[in-house]
């Protein structure tokens, strides 16, 4: 996906109807065809997350990561 630079009265505007729908996170994705907003957290990586989980045995790591990564895959699907 190529980014496209908007002008400031677009994007008040834009921000107005995300407030109306009380979205109020910096990323977006708009799918105008299934007439969807989402609203996207901030990105961690793995460590990130496994780190903010606490200890963890190395099993139950690995399985995190794999279900991580299957997340992944069908959020790209």
């Amino acid at each position: 996906m190529i980014p496209k630079k908007m002008d400031q009265q677009s994007v008040r505007t834009i921000k107005s109807i995300l407030q109306q729908l009380n979205i109020n996170h910096s990323r977006v994705v708009i799918d105008l065809e299934k007439q969807t907003v989402e609203a996207q957290e901030e990105d961690y990586s793995v460590d990130d997350l496994l780190e903010a989980a606490g200890s963890l045995t190395p099993e139950r790591g690995k399985e995190l990561q794999e279900e991580i990564n299957r997340s992944r895959e069908e959020w790209n699907a």
